[in-house]
């Protein structure tokens, strides 16, 4: 658990925890095997099973959150014509905050954060809460602003920059980009697609485009994901 998409080798061998979800000798004998295999010094804390699986549903819950959070920011100040960069790293310069995961997106996507979200709402069952269901209302939203923003814009056709969630990570599972193009797609929006590591030829019925040159020249707009000199 704890690695990150296109880092997943580096956070196994520099974990920032090791959580172990049990109590006995052997659970004792299992964290220390990891321990002395790391790279780094990292903690080694020994929990019951439930514990375990809570830290890390809430420790990637607060990072949806904090996708969130700064994927509002962003909105509030595109419907402002405010400069998102600099009220952000105005922000973040308060230590209490950080300069981490602070990047304005399509909302956050892949396979944990929607998933373990989700689970982590199912558990609070009858517990009052409203902060984690927040956090799965307002990815939506995230998507819904996206996508209206650019269709207020009478843009005849919409280029998605890759479909990969980012810079070095091969995962398209349920990338946060999918939910825009099905929108725009509603909305009868000729929408084009540059992926060349997608295998098939066709993602959600739309053709998949290869060559860059022809994609740029049939794109209005281009959303993307990242920063990179091809675009």
């Amino acid at each position: 658990e704890f690695l990150r998409e296109g880092n997943a080798l580096e956070d196994n061998l520099n974990p920032s925890r090791i959580i172990v979800g049990d109590l006995n000798q052997k659970a004792k004998e299992f964290g220390e095997l990891l321990k002395s295999v790391s790279l780094n010094e990292p903690d080694l804390m020994y929990m019951n099973s439930t514990e375990a699986e809570s830290v890390k549903l809430f420790s990637n819950s607060f990072l949806a959150m904090r996708v969130s959070f700064f994927n509002e920011l962003d909105s509030f100040a595109l419907s402002k014509s405010l400069n998102t960069k600099k009220i952000i790293e105005g922000v973040c310069k308060d230590n209490r905050i950080g300069n981490l995961y602070n990047n304005p997106s399509f909302g956050y996507g892949g396979y944990c954060l929607p998933k373990d979200t989700k689970q982590l709402l199912s558990d609070f069952k009858d517990i009052p809460q409203s902060i984690i269901g927040s956090i799965i209302e307002s990815n939506k939203i995230r998507k819904d602003f996206i996508s209206n923003h650019i269709i207020k814009k009478n843009i005849e056709s919409v280029g998605f920059y890759r479909l990969i969630m980012k810079s070095g990570s091969d995962n398209f599972r349920s990338s946060a980009v999918e939910g825009i193009i099905k929108r725009l797609k509603n909305e009868d929006v000729n929408v084009y697609i540059y992926e060349p590591n997608f295998k098939d030829k066709y993602f959600l019925g739309i053709p998949i485009g290869k060559d860059l040159k022809d994609f740029k020249n049939n794109s209005d707009i281009v959303l993307a994901n990242r920063l990179t000199k091809e675009i």
